[in-house]
């Protein structure tokens, strides 16, 4: 395990500690496997639901308008969310949450839809499920490594360089015919 990987572990650690759910007591490997879950599962969903997000985005009808899918698409995001909100929240108030609103989940609104039309419109113009989640993604690392930079002041290293280096060189034999 890197250092990196270490330091987030014990932030993990420390914020569960804060938050009294995580104990003292017990064997320190549960205690490391406890916080390892808790720090690798969300990447787990992102991964599953992406695989499956790709698989839906590429099997829209031919005939079917991707703003009428997206209506669909963010109706049962509504319901879901309404509902795992309150059953996480057994005494919760959506109204007093909604009070602590910023621009940023209206922001968000209007880049997912962003998201959702570039996926719909690249895959019916003949983009791969292969190709493109890989071309987005690499992309993306690039881009959010720069942002990291320049917006939250995370340290440009070497090895991002590198890493920035070998994703556009990725990229290359990714697209080679």
């Amino acid at each position: 395990m890197n250092r990196a990987t270490n330091r987030n572990l014990k932030s993990c650690a420390f914020k569960y500690k804060r938050m009294g759910t995580y104990r003292q007591s017990g064997p320190i490997f549960f205690r490391k496997n406890l916080i390892m879950f808790n720090y690798a599962w969300p990447v787990v969903l992102v991964v599953l639901s992406n695989v499956l997000y790709q698989i839906c985005a590429k099997s829209l009808p031919d005939g079917m308008d991707p703003f009428a899918s997206l209506t669909v698409t963010y109706f049962v995001e509504t319901v879901i969310s309404f509902v795992l909100y309150f059953a996480m929240n057994k005494n919760g108030n959506i109204l007093s949450e909604y009070s602590k609103m910023n621009a940023a989940p209206f922001v968000l609104g209007v880049v997912l839809v962003g998201l959702e039309v570039g996926f719909l419109y690249a895959y019916r113009n003949g983009w791969q499920v292969s190709t493109l989640s890989i071309v987005q993604s690499a992309f993306l690392a690039v881009a959010l490594i720069f942002v990291g930079y320049l917006l939250y002041h995370e340290a440009l290293t070497w090895n991002k360089i590198l890493g920035v280096g070998i994703c556009l060189i990725g990229l290359y034999f990714v697209n080679v015919n």
